[in-house]
């Protein structure tokens, strides 16, 4: 099985993302999303800028994706969208219809965003020349299991293995609104929160995490102990969210366990510092994402 790198969510100064995926480059990821999915607005590295860093990736022989917006509903995000889909040397992730039309008749990736979960839906995607989709985070192994099952065997599958997944999407700016500032007046709030914004319970547990215009979860998926599970039910590539610090040990956890180098138990330990010990395995379980299911 191959490891992917989910693009980054979270609003990161244009120095610190380069920083980033330099230090990446080291690692035993194979396969990198680039680019801004969550708000046109941010002022992070232009789409030059990401080619430049695709580009260093490449030669560190790391396969390049570059993931379109979430969500498309102005003409600025339109025209992005399309020079992103017209870039000619790199691979899109497809996360919104808009981006499936632009790359159709070219091999893309279906994003989690498209919300595939029947075969009728993959058929269509495969058909506009879609050669990989990635799973909805919520299905379960069950429910993945039976669409690869009858999808079109031609494509691969990716699943999120380890990363708060994003929960929900709004026009709206939680981000924003959570400062007191409306949407065009944001100021760029969520710069000041690279790990998003923790919102807790009264109980003081983590709960959700705002991030602009997504909710993620307030804990991350883990589904490391899965990984033979994810095998049988035909997962071919392992994602990961990145996080501003600890994403190599995340990355390296993972790859031990695939290699052999690392039993399950002592990788578990080395990601106790992201997890706080919680294996959350829910959702591929098929009960409630945070739950811990034997």
């Amino acid at each position: 099985m191959r490891l992917a790198l989910a693009p980054i969510p979270f609003f990161w100064p244009a120095d610190v993302v380069t920083d980033f995926y330099a230090a990446i480059a080291s690692t035993p990821i194979d396969i990198v999303y680039l680019g801004e999915t969550v708000c046109y607005k941010r002022r992070g590295p232009t789409l030059a800028e990401w080619l430049a860093i695709a580009d260093r990736l490449a030669d560190h022989g790391k396969e390049v994706v570059l993931s379109s917006l979430v969500l498309v509903d102005g003409e600025a995000e339109l025209k992005a969208t399309r020079r992103l889909c017209a870039n000619g040397r790199y691979l899109v992730e497809a996360n919104d219809m808009s981006a499936v039309s632009l790359c159709r008749g070219a091999p893309f990736v279906a994003g989690a965003t498209l919300n595939i979960y029947n075969e009728d839906a993959l058929a269509i995607l495969a058909e506009a020349g879609a050669t990989r989709f990635v799973a909805s985070v919520e299905l379960s192994g069950a429910a993945l299991g039976a669409l690869r099952a009858a999808g079109p065997a031609r494509l691969d599958c990716e699943a999120l293995a380890f990363g708060r997944p994003a929960l929900a999407y709004s026009a709206r700016c939680f981000s924003a609104r959570n400062a007191d500032r409306g949407k065009d007046q944001c100021e760029w709030v969520c710069e000041q929160e690279p790990e998003g914004v923790l919102v807790r319970t009264q109980e003081d547990d983590a709960f959700l995490t705002l991030n602009g215009l997504q909710v993620h979860a307030g804990h991350p998926i883990n589904v490391l102990g899965e990984i033979e599970a994810m095998r049988e039910a035909g997962v071919d590539i392992l994602r990961i969210m990145p996080e501003v610090r600890d994403t190599a040990l995340v990355i390296d956890a993972f790859r031990g366990v695939l290699d052999g180098r690392y039993p399950l138990a002592e990788a578990q330990k080395r990601l106790v510092p992201l997890t706080g010990g919680i294996i959350a395995n829910g959702y591929w379980r098929g009960v409630a994402g945070r739950s811990h299911a034997p």
